[in-house]
């Protein structure tokens, strides 16, 4: 079928009912363009109805109304708009009657629209969505992900009907099967050739076949084509090799319908010996959790976005994303297959029993085959996809009835694709619920004195401990975990060493644990065959769940989560605008992935507090030498490294030698006497040099720094470009310690999609031209318009000259 992008100009503004509608104007006056984030738009107060959870936004109801004209040779075909995801509940109406509906908000779905049309003229499609308390963290709202509409002939190919499977792979030769679901929507039967072409990634046709089908009226068949490609190039992080299968239906005048998809030729294994597989070599998961937001973004997704974030997360040495905790989009899975990202997809964060008060629970029972379903259809091409997770922290799980559904779950999902692994991010707290109250005693009574969040938070860690090696959690784990291929366990570690007697073929990974374990937990994968991965909690900041890792002090409110106007939870290991943060360097050197070691610094405090790394938590520390104290004050220092021992060297004397890991693996604490200049820090194995790094102290900034991720977009309206501010000194030398405002200003074919900072407690929505940088940097994202020209994009702050960058946008 042919796919337009149906994004352009939608009439936005708030649901309202018929009766008030009356006396309320149409949102006619309101267009935007998709993807487009309704509760962003929406705003945010300290009364925000999504409370912490969200970020303190606003939920709603809202309505996209759009003209489009439909022409009367529309009649011989089939139309159908496909949606790739509405948040949430959404109810779509064609020329005023109900046209279909879809209740998960992360779901893909198609709306077949042919008896609703009116043929020779202009037709209307309403779209209407609702976001109310019905998330645990931030879940934007509205028609978030693009739309297309699709025009086929009576016989085509059905939307995701084209699937195809790589079932035996090794270097010198590809088995590659192609199975295509063909409908004949008209009254009379139908004979089409089918012919498959396989082109590589230069587009060079590797195979060029046909077969044929014949459909009685209104029948739908498969066919299916087994061939082989010689040599393959197989798909892998390392090397992300990409072909193109396209099926193209003829008859004797010609051709009828063509579908294309990108796959990816490799094989996938896992076993408790030699683990995880992917074409016959053992791969570790280095992994994180990311929520599908994309900080001044909101929740829209953009191929642009995705593509940034992906490439910066394996830039840090992640190789692999779990998509927390809902099905992940189709722009994140095409950037991790061109990129070479392994994804953990993920159904649901919730079964029949609510984690909110309006979730998706209610709908479940009736919704759930349909949205796994959805999801294996979105993800079977991409090579990227490796395991399909059905639940995070299920509050049923641990009981009889619960682990029955996840069986259900898992069969079901087998039965779309045979060809991934199935799992469950299951969480002792919630499975062993009634039995926490108990443990906790325990724990308490093993506990010193809790002195403020950071102890509360320790102690945390020690009460998960203990639930998850308890016997009555193994106990209970016996049902859920049987129907897995990998059970996946949220901060559930010490499972591993209390299994491994009465397990032994248990295959297992860490679906989420605390980023502040990673030395500890990394060494403990390494050693076990049968655990094939961490994903830590989270790779990107994000959304919602506001101030989950922040930094208390004494000081501070003593509560988990943070009041507004606090907006992100601030505990990912590159922030809300796509800068990595001390800990992504210390996880880098974890992994072995470099020996360059690195440095931070502690913002000097008169009572010297240090905030150690706990649970979500790292230590409040920052690249930068540049501080406004006196000389020869006590500063304290940290550095990253892989050696056994580093130097710390001063403007050019060594003022302190120390061994790697007193306290912590590669890692080491010192105070230092600041002194204005270079600070270096050179790491050692038996006395051999690895690498060095140094932080030079900045002069008051002069100036603003731009840098663009692109000089050229297209005037298609989804174009991005990041463009990264910077306060700098006359040397070109960031300084984060210096805040300003700026003002973004756009002139030419284009608009200001959103403009921010990492700050987790900005009080912004991200929708202004005007934002306080935070530690020196902030960044706007432009998108891109329907017309061709020059896009002048300028960024100004008193006190200092304008700064102007040019986009050239094209046609």
């Amino acid at each position: 079928m042919k796919r337009i992008p149906f994004n352009r100009e939608w009439q936005f503004g708030p649901l309202v009912s018929v009766h008030e509608a009356i006396r309320v104007a149409p949102p006619s006056d309101n267009l935007v363009d998709l993807p487009h984030d309704a509760m962003l738009a929406s705003g945010r107060t300290a009364d925000g109805t999504g409370g912490a959870p969200t970020g303190y936004f606003d939920g709603g109801s809202w309505t996209y109304e759009k003209l489009f004209d439909v022409p009367s040779d529309w009649a011989t075909k089939r139309i159908t708009f496909e949606f790739e995801g509405v948040h949430r509940d959404a109810m779509v109406y064609l020329n005023g009657a109900f046209a279909g509906q879809w209740s998960n908000g992360y779901s893909s779905f198609h709306i077949e629209a042919d008896p609703f049309l009116n043929y020779g003229e202009t037709n209307t499609i309403r779209v209407d969505a609702r976001s109310h308390e019905d998330s645990r963290w931030y879940p934007g709202g509205g028609l978030y992900r693009p739309v297309h509409l699709l025009i086929g002939e009576l016989v085509h190919i059905i939307p995701t009907g084209l699937r195809v499977s790589t079932p035996d792979v090794d270097e010198e030769l590809a088995t590659v099967v192609v199975r295509s679901t063909i409908a004949n929507k008209g009254a009379t039967t139908r004979t089409v050739d089918v012919v498959l072409e396989l082109c590589d990634n230069t587009g060079a046709e590797v195979v060029s076949e046909k077969s044929r089908v014949t459909l009685l009226p209104y029948e739908t068949l498969t066919s299916h084509q087994r061939t082989y490609v010689r040599h393959p190039s197989l798909w892998s992080p390392d090397n992300p090799a990409l072909y193109r299968a396209t099926v193209t239906l003829q008859d004797e005048n010609g051709p009828i319908d063509r579908e294309s998809t990108t796959f990816g030729i490799r094989s996938l294994a896992v076993d408790p010996i030699r683990g995880l597989r992917l074409n016959g070599e053992t791969i570790k998961l280095r992994g994180a959790a990311v929520h599908h937001d994309h900080g001044v973004l909101g929740a829209a997704e953009f191929a642009d976005a995705a593509v940034r974030r992906v490439q910066r997360m394996k830039d840090a040495g992640f190789n692999a994303i779990r998509s927390a905790h809902n099905p992940i989009s189709v722009a994140m899975l095409d950037a991790c297959d061109r990129l070479g990202m392994l994804v953990f997809d993920e159904a649901f964060d919730m079964w029949a029993v609510s984690k909110s008060t309006d979730d998706y629970s209610r709908s479940f029972p009736q919704w759930w085959e349909r949205d796994i379903d959805a999801m294996v259809a979105k993800d079977f091409n991409h090579p990227s996809v490796i395991m399909y997770s059905i639940g995070n922290e299920i509050i049923e799980a641990g009981t009889r009835h619960g682990a029955r559904w996840g069986r259900l779950l898992a069969e079901r999902t087998r039965e779309q694709d045979p060809t991934r692994i199935v799992t469950h991010a299951l969480q002792g707290m919630y499975m062993a619920r009634d039995k926490v109250p108990e443990l906790r005693a325990e724990v308490d009574q093993d506990s010193s004195t809790i002195r403020g969040l950071n102890d509360y938070l320790g102690q945390v860690t020690h009460l998960m401990n203990r639930v998850m090696a308890s016997e009555l959690l193994g106990e209970r784990l016996l049902e859920p975990a049987s129907v897995l291929d990998i059970v996946g366990l949220n901060y559930g570690d010490t499972r591993y060493e209390v299994d491994q007697d009465e397990f032994p073929r248990r295959i297992y990974f860490n679906s989420e644990s605390f980023p502040t374990h990673i030395d500890r937990l990394w060494k403990m994968i390494l050693a076990r065959n049968n655990v094939v991965g961490d994903f830590t909690w989270t790779g990107w900041d994000f959304l919602g769940e506001v101030g989950t890792g922040r930094h208390v002090y004494p000081e501070d409110s003593q509560e988990h989560r943070a009041p507004y106007p606090w907006i992100a939870a601030v505990c990912g290991d590159i922030d809300l605008i796509g800068h990595r943060k001390p800990i992504s360097y210390y996880r880098e050197i974890v992994f072995g992935l470099t020996d360059v070691p690195y440095i931070a610094v502690r913002k000097p405090r008169d009572d010297g507090y240090v905030i150690e790394p706990k649970a979500w938590t790292w230590s409040d520390v920052i690249p930068s030498w540049t501080w406004d104290v006196d000389p020869g004050t006590p500063i304290h220092v940290e550095a990253y490294a892989s050696g056994d021992e580093v130097q710390f060297v001063l403007n050019g004397a060594v003022v302190a030698t120390e061994k790697v890991g007193a306290n912590r693996d590669y890692l080491i604490q010192v105070a230092l006497p600041f002194e204005p200049g270079v600070l270096e820090v050179i790491s050692y194995r038996d006395g051999t040099e690895l690498g060095r790094r140094e932080l030079r102290t900045a002069n008051k900034p002069t100036k603003l720094s731009l840098s663009a991720d692109r000089t050229a977009i297209t005037a298609n309206t989804v174009d991005l470009v990041h463009l990264e501010i910077t306060l700098v000194d006359e040397e070109n030398r960031p300084n984060p310690t210096t805040d300003v405002e700026v003002a973004v200003t756009v002139q030419g074919p284009a608009t200001l999609q959103g403009l921010g900072s990492a700050n987790p407690e900005a009080p912004c929505d991200y929708l202004g031209n005007v934002s306080l940088t935070y530690h020196g940097q902030a960044l706007a994202v432009v998108r891109a318009g329907a017309q061709p020209g020059p896009v002048t994009i300028t960024v100004r702050a008193d006190g200092y000259p304008d700064a102007t960058l040019v986009i050239a946008q094209e046609t």
